[in-house]
């Protein structure tokens, strides 16, 4: 891996100008670097992270194992694409285990999803079962804790 490739995964700021700074290099050889990785498909963007009770939407999220029946030719990569295509869908990983899929879905609320689940997901020749779990409250997102130790800002404090 490159050390652009390394610096951009830990990065909070993306810009070119800071990045040749710490590396030590220029500018224009950061943006040829980037946009290399990007030609070559290493780089698929820069995803900001945002506190989900920060945000005016109310969305639900939800991680669904899914078993599926391998083909003959391609094993779980079809319906794996499959599924991925759904707009619902943010993530699909392979996984090895009591399940074969591991399903990060996005919805306006939990009707939203279970329907999703059910209607689309579910009822796809080749998936043999589902099991969802709704994430309730998140404390740590691609590294970055999302709370303080203790913190537990529902519930007042207790005086005497």
């Amino acid at each position: 891996m490159s050390d652009l490739l390394a610096m951009i995964q830990e990065t909070r700021d993306p810009n070119p100008a800071s990045l040749a700074k710490v590396l030590g290099r220029s500018v224009d050889e950061i943006e040829g670097e980037l946009q290399t990785l990007k030609d070559n498909g290493s780089l698929l963007g820069w995803v900001p992270l945002v506190h989900p009770s920060k945000t005016d939407g109310d969305q639900v999220r939800a991680v669904i194992e899914v078993k599926i029946s391998p083909e003959r030719e391609g094993g779980f990569d079809r319906l794996a694409h499959r599924i991925s295509k759904f707009e619902e869908v943010e993530a699909c990983h392979l996984m090895s285990g009591a399940y074969d899929l591991l399903v990060i879905v996005r919805g306006k609320n939990l009707h939203t999803v279970a329907s999703f689940v059910s209607e689309r997901l579910a009822t796809i020749e080749g998936v043999l079962s589902t099991a969802t779990h709704f994430l309730l409250r998140p404390y740590k997102e691609h590294g970055h804790l999302l709370g303080k130790d203790g913190d537990n800002s529902e519930k007042p404090a207790v005086s005497a």
